[in-house]
């Protein structure tokens, strides 16, 4: 039988789709909707404009519905490989950072440790970068230097050639550049390098540079430099030669030593044969420089052919010891008991310093001292206008017609009389043309040895000098200096000597000087053994005891007493105990002056509470020496300061300068000595500059400001007794706003450390 079919169900067989395997849920959604468009396609005459809407919003729903799903999907799965990114990135920036570091570091080591080799104790250097370091005791660095400033940075370094080599010596040479020694020694405690340079080349002179930084503590010596600054790091000086000169016009004044001692515990003593340069903090550093250097004045004698830098360093824990181990020892050895009586009899016992114009000039002045009735009779020092003309080493005798009569009016009086000599015969003196024809003077380089070589020299505008190398020119000076004790019982001579810059340019000695400072040294030394000498002008090594030095004259000025202080500690440090000050008030007559700003010669006084206040000051060191004598102001209240201060000084100063004057002779130690020096570990001591200690029992801190009657005053370690209002003060600390009279000055006496309040 044929089978019959319904159409209905044909129909509804048609539209019933094939079955397809399960799918995830996002395919049975779409297939829904694919079977949905079949179903509307086939349907399209039947369905209604609304039903193709609500397709349409159905397909966004659904594509909304898709993004919705897959988006946060894409956005953590891009987040996630992002960061992943970062984090290599970090780790390979952190990676490179650290292999710079190490790079640099290995670097470093290298060059200050491996290349920086210990070639002593304490002591190590590294000879590519030519970097020095000297340390401590207790390992701290206290000297940090750049040696050999200057050689081309190419330049090979090799150990020197055995015939080169020194015994007990390191040898490195820069080839045809330079050549280094290094040598070591120690005593007591105390390390010492010392450092030699020796030029291979005319175009290269040896340089060390030393850090002179805050952090490497504070520096002293040297002498008197421009402006006086202490300590010296705190001052700024061009490359120059280290001879004597005027501060007002050259670099350095009269009174020198290459010494230079360090607050950590360490020194520098530079050769005395170096044709030396010295900087400080030259073109914006913090630098202190030396070199060896020919010129054509200060170094024109070449001892080597190429100049040799010499120089040793010593180091300690204590600067203080170490100084105390570098002071020359004994100045007793030779003393005689006469020279010792002139040493006591200037600390006790005041100078007084006259331009003899006449007879009654020098009579009247010692009258107007024995009529004060408190001042103690002392020197009369008369300056070299006793002559006629400097070099005639005889009395005017139109100006000094009785001086023979006059000058034992003076010594009965209880005066001593001291002559100024100088070495410069001028050309208008009646010994110029003897000397002259004996070739006693320092002839002029280059030329016919028998012209003389000229200079200027205070009044004398032309003046030849004695050749103290010559054998003839002593004893032709001493017989004419002992024709003057002999016939006017002169009781002894001042050295007025000059500076290096006061020689001829072309100087030329029939024995080569090592510089122009050289000259004074030799005059000093051979005039002491002949004549009584009391005091020199300038020095660059110390002369014997009971020889005094003097500190350069000062301008009468605010400005001028407040480097007083300075330049008296710098010379006692640097080897000069016994000093002798410039006059009470300064010098009118010197530019600068306070009365006499044009230097016209006409002021006759300094400044009434200028002179007051340098005449507290002068009460406490060593030598007092007037020029000008407190009744000239005609004010009682002036005579009276000064009588009491004169008390003060019989009473309580002098004993203790004679005490500590004792005690250099054997220690070599300043009597006017810095606050260091009482308490070295203190830093506060190590730059105050306006206070000083006699010894170590009695601390001044005098006024040194016009108008002010207030100061701030620094105590060291220990118990002090205040010298105005008798009250105990205790020390290591300020005192600030310390009220001091105009007739007062501030003082401190120390008293046993078990004193109690």
């Amino acid at each position: 039988m044929i089978p019959r079919y319904d159409i209905g169900s044909a129909v509804s067989l048609q539209r019933v789709p094939l079955q397809a395997p399960p799918r995830r849920k996002g395919r049975i959604v779409s297939s829904s909707v694919n079977e949905k468009m079949a179903n509307d396609t086939e349907l399209s005459g039947v369905q209604s404009a609304t039903s193709t809407i609500t397709s349409v919003n159905s397909i966004s729903s659904l594509l909304k519905e898709k993004l919705q799903l897959s988006l946060p999907q894409a956005l953590r799965s891009s987040a996630r490989r992002q960061n992943a990114d970062y984090r290599l990135k970090a780790f390979v920036g952190i990676l490179f950072l650290c292999i710079v570091f190490l790079v640099g570091f290995a670097h470093i080591y290298y060059t200050q440790h491996v290349l920086q080799r210990a070639y002593f104790e304490k002591f190590r250097f590294n000879k590519n970068e030519r970097v020095m370091r000297v340390y401590s005791s207790s390992g701290a660095e206290i000297i940090a230097a750049r040696l050999g400033e200057g050689i081309p940075p190419n330049t090979g370094v090799y150990p020197c050639l055995p015939h080169h080599q020194r015994q007990d010596s390191v040898c490195l040479e820069w080839l045809q550049q330079t050549r280094l020694y290094l040598a070591h020694t120690k005593r007591e405690g105390m390390y010492c390098y010392h450092v030699t340079w020796q030029s291979l080349s005319p175009y290269y002179n040896p340089k060390d540079c030393f850090d002179w930084s805050s952090k490497r503590g504070h520096w002293y010596g040297a002498g008197q430099i421009q402006n006086m600054v202490y300590p010296l790091e705190r001052g700024r000086l061009e490359l120059s030669p280290f001879i004597t000169g005027d501060v007002r016009k050259h670099p350095f004044g009269n009174v020198l030593k290459r010494y230079f001692l360090n607050s950590k515990g360490a020194t520098i003593l530079v050769d005395p044969e170096t044709p030396l340069y010295v900087s400080i903090n030259a073109n914006r550093t913090n630098d202190f420089c030396l070199q060896a250097k020919h010129d054509a004045f200060a170094y024109i004698n070449h001892l080597t052919p190429l100049p040799q830098l010499n120089y040793t360093i010593c180091a300690t824990d204590n600067m203080k010891s170490l100084h105390s181990s570098m002071a020359e020892k004994s100045l007793w050895d030779g003393l005689k008991p006469d020279e010792l009586h002139a040493v006591h009899s200037l600390l006790s016992e005041p100078v007084w310093q006259i331009s003899p114009i006449n007879e009654a000039a020098i009579y009247n002045y010692t009258e107007d001292v024995i009529a004060l009735g408190f001042l103690r009779q002392g020197h009369v020092l008369l300056s070299e206008e006793w002559q006629p003309n400097p070099g005639d080493f005889i009395l005017d005798e139109e100006r000094f017609p009785s001086m023979e009569e006059t000058i034992n009016i003076i010594h009965r009086r209880g005066f001593r009389i001291v002559f100024s000599i100088q070495p410069f015969i001028s050309t208008e003196s009646i010994n110029f043309k003897d000397a002259v024809a004996n070739r006693l003077l320092i002839s002029e380089r280059g030329s016919d040895p028998r012209i003389p070589a000229l200079t200027r020299y205070k009044q004398s505008n032309s003046a030849g000098v004695l050749d103290i190398t010559n054998n003839k020119t002593l004893p032709w000076l001493q017989t004419k200096l002992e024709s003057l004790i002999m016939k006017y019982h002169v009781d002894s001579f001042y050295l007025d000597l000059g500076t290096a810059q006061n020689m001829p340019h072309y100087y030329k000695c029939e024995q080569p000087l090592t510089n122009p400072d050289h000259y004074k040294t030799i005059f000093t030394r051979s005039i002491l053994g002949t004549i009584p000498v009391i005091g020199v002008s300038s020095a660059i090594s110390r002369p014997r005891a009971p020889v005094f030095v003097s500190l350069p004259p000062f301008p009468s000025s605010w400005k001028a007493i407040k480097t007083v202080i300075p330049t008296v500690l710098s010379y006692g440090m640097i080897g000069y105990p016994f000093i002798m000050p410039g006059a009470v008030g300064g010098d009118v007559a010197l530019p600068m002056s306070d009365n006499n700003p044009d230097n016209d010669y006409e002021v006759d006084l300094p400044d009434k509470e200028l002179y007051i206040r340098w005449l507290q000051l002068s009460t406490f060191l060593p030598v007092i020496r007037f020029t000008y004598l407190p009744s000239k102001y005609s004010d009682e209240s002036v005579l009276e300061i000064a009588k009491r201060l004169t008390t003060l000084r019989q009473k309580t100063v002098t004993p203790l300068l004679k005490k500590y004057a004792n005690e250099t002779l054997d220690t070599g130690l300043p009597i006017i000595r810095p606050l260091w020096m009482l308490d070295p570990a203190d830093p506060a001591c190590h730059v105050v500059v306006d206070e000083f200690s006699v010894g170590e029992e009695l601390i001044v801190a005098p006024v040194l400001y016009s108008g002010s009657r207030q100061r701030e005053v620094y105590l060291p370690a220990g118990v002090w007794r205040d010298g105005i209002d008798g009250s105990l003060r205790k020390g290591s600390r300020w005192i600030h706003n310390y009220r001091v009279a105009e007739d007062k000055i501030a003082y401190f006496v120390k008293m046993p450390d078990n004193t109690r309040f």
